[in-house]
């Protein structure tokens, strides 16, 4: 029986490892996205587009291990709670991964060139990149504390997201750029609500009750 836990914990340990390895990459991807919306070689724009395939197959890896481990394992418990939890974090991950190839294909339609719109544009890419750093270090230190101000600095990247919406797109004579940036805006905004969401699944996975607005005392 030892050895028999022994190899599932190892298993687990393996499908969090893969989790991991899913952050990172979307990571990567998101360090570059406003970047590419500026860069004069569209091909940029295309590569990014093209490696999204790669983030699907990490996904499906990490469904197919999960729920294999439903199947022959039968977890209970903090374990069952942990695989859910990593199908979930897969899956916002992938969501992610998809409006980064998004912005991307925004670029190849149209360059944006207005100085404002592209730092309000950064500064939301930055913001979403520090709380998935933040995400991290709260998963591997079980802190609920920073994953309670994480969920809560979604509203940072919400109030960018307005800024855009309500006020600098006016700015705009072009009505196809005009909708190309509120596009890329909703992209970067929704990116933010995922990272949230997983901060949400990590609470659930090392509480064992959903997040909910009172958990924040």
């Amino acid at each position: 029986m030892t050895v028999y836990r022994e190899k599932f914990h190892e298993d687990l340990t393996s499908l969090i490892e893969e989790c991991i390895t899913l952050g990172k990459a979307c990571h990567n991807r998101l360090s570059t996205a406003v970047e590419i919306l500026v860069t004069d070689n569209i091909e940029e724009a295309r590569k990014l587009v093209k490696a999204d395939s790669e983030i699907n197959q990490l996904e499906s890896a990490i469904n197919a291990h999960a729920i294999n481990l439903i199947t022959t394992q039968a977890p209970v418990a903090s374990d069952l709670r942990t695989i859910i939890s990593c199908i979930k974090i897969a899956d916002d991950l992938e969501r992610i991964g998809d409006n980064i190839s998004n912005i991307a294909e925004v670029r190849k339609r149209i360059k944006i060139t207005n100085e404002r719109t592209l730092l309000r544009f950064k500064t939301m890419e930055r913001l979403a990149s520090l709380m998935l750093e933040d995400v991290y270090t709260a998963f591997k230190e079980s802190d609920m504390d920073l994953i309670r101000e994480i969920i809560e600095r979604d509203k940072d990247i919400d109030a960018v997201f307005v800024q855009i919406t309500t006020s600098d797109i006016f700015e705009e004579s072009d009505a196809f750029l005009t909708g190309q940036i509120q596009l890329t805006a909703k992209y970067l905004e929704r990116i933010g609500d995922h990272i949230k969401s997983i901060a949400e699944h990590i609470y659930y996975t090392e509480t064992g009750t959903p997040f909910e607005k009172g958990s924040r005392e």
